[in-house]
């Protein structure tokens, strides 16, 4: 480990390919790097390795920085785009072979492929056996295509102090000599992203553990090239409950995803990000501005986490009832009016927003809440759905009139004057309240559930609510 790495500010990067959109478990890579950057008062960059031109497309680079924008990942300076620097890159792979780190290897397809089904009778590992690393390439056909391949140390062991896994050392013999140019000059991967993030001035690489691996390959060539060895911290991966590999059965999803389809909240995304892998004690709701206070790498554990939908919903739900009404309003203006099949007048706007608080306490995403304020804006006669209408039997309609008399002798339409006067009609039929409550929230809402039925009334306004009732009364 490099002691001018370990004294210089702290820099982390987010190196998503764009091959598809981003996932929640590039997300939270990139949660960890952001918070860690803040953390420490230093710098988060973003790199798009779209080396992959053939997989590497435009929208899929428009949904990673829309949904970095979405989390509140804000990054240092200009976005990276690897491709772009493609000279760069060959320019170090030419320096490790003036140096004698690299060679010329002339090796055909062919005669790799042979050597692989040579290893696989053998049981042996697949690895490129070195063939050309002590040859003269004048031996080489003239003008035959040649890739250039890292010439890695074969003596000794390579040992990593990541942060996260601890103390990890592979032997030498097991790394082969990674090709750095393709035979078309192209940069492979490997090398793009060491230089990359030597240009960059990254000095923690914090990813997902899947590459640990890569790094010692990585090092031999930082080492090569004489540059600071930065500090690695490989993240153990998101699992699914069932503690599989996480899959789009279990959520791995774009955030887009999680934002448009599910109706989350991205405070809510992030808070349980964080705490996919990562504690601080038993905190369980923690704002942005405690995470950045607390997170420090000593908090991830090595062991893969579960992604749980369930706690996700709970902790949105909680963030929902924490949320600003009219943030909400605006979030599921454009919901309601879909489901309505037309837009919104201002003063119907106006009425969502006077519903929020009662709104909120029950919805667990967007999706929910949206769902829950159609009743307001219905036509009459409201569409009643089957558990609703079964209330309004012979029994139900009786109580829904006598409570209609009651609401509409009460002077002031307010909660309180409402919910005494349906109390005097439970108690003089000899039933408790909800009895009364529930053919009332059938007729005013056409549904079972809904916000407190007084409340309800009060929204709703005398002469809405009490047409409503002689809708049903009438029918």
């Amino acid at each position: 480990m490099s002691a001018s790495i370990e004294n210089r500010p702290v820099v982390t990067r987010f190196a998503p390919s764009p091959t598809g959109f981003l996932h929640i478990g590039g997300a939270r890579t990139a949660l960890f790097n952001w918070l860690f950057a803040r953390h420490h008062g230093g710098k988060f960059l973003l790199r798009i390795e779209d080396t992959d031109r053939a997989r590497s497309t435009e929208p899929a680079i428009a949904a990673i920085l829309d949904g970095m924008s979405w989390l509140e990942l804000d990054w240092d300076g200009e976005t990276v785009y690897q491709f772009e620097r493609a000279a760069r890159h060959a320019e170090v792979a030419n320096e490790l072979l003036a140096r004698g780190h690299a060679y010329r290897c002339f090796a055909t397809a062919e005669e790799l492929e042979e050597m692989r089904a040579a290893q696989r009778a053998a049981k042996q590992p697949l690895r490129y056996d070195g063939r050309w690393r002590d040859r003269d390439p004048s031996e080489a056909p003239a003008g035959a295509p040649f890739v250039i391949r890292l010439k890695a140390p074969r003596e000794g062991e390579t040992t990593i102090e990541d942060r996260v896994q601890g103390s990890v050392t592979v032997r030498n013999a097991e790394l082969d000599d990674m090709i750095l140019l393709r035979s078309d000059g192209s940069p492979t991967y490997m090398l793009a992203v060491v230089v990359d993030d030597q240009d960059m001035g990254v000095t923690h690489v914090i990813r997902g553990d899947d590459h640990l691996n890569n790094a010692f390959r990585q090092l031999a060539l930082i080492r090569a090239m004489e540059w600071p060895e930065p500090i690695y911290a490989h993240v153990p991966l998101i699992h699914g409950a069932d503690g599989a590999k996480l899959s789009k059965r279990h959520g791995a999803l774009g955030v887009d995803a999680y934002r448009d389809e599910m109706g989350f909240l991205p405070e809510a995304v992030c808070n349980y990000l964080l705490r996919l892998g990562w504690g601080h004690g038993d905190a369980e709701i923690i704002s942005r501005e405690q995470a950045i206070e607390w997170f420090d790498l000593a908090g991830v554990g090595r062991s893969p986490s579960r992604f749980d939908f369930k706690k996700l919903e709970n902790l949105n739900g909680h963030y929902l009832r924490e949320a600003d009404d009219q943030r909400l309003t605006d979030l599921i203006t454009s919901g309601v009016a879909a489901s309505l099949g037309q837009d919104l007048p201002d003063s119907e706007k106006a009425l969502l927003l006077r519903s929020m608080p009662f709104l909120k306490v029950r919805a667990k995403n967007l999706k929910e809440l949206s769902d829950s304020a159609t009743f307001l804006f219905r036509t009459r006669p409201l569409p009643m759905d089957e558990q609703a209408a079964s209330l309004l039997d012979g029994r139900g309609k009786a109580l829904l009139a006598e409570s209609r008399d009651a609401l509409a002798a009460t002077g002031e339409w307010s909660a309180p004057m409402l919910e005494a006067a349906v109390r005097t009609v439970a108690e003089k039929a000899g039933i408790g309240l909800g009895k009364v409550a529930q053919p009332l929230r059938a007729a005013l809402t056409g549904r079972t559930t809904s916000p407190g039925i007084f409340d309800v009334l009060a929204l709703l306004g005398r002469e809405e609510s009490l047409g409503r009732l002689d809708d049903q009364i009438l029918s």
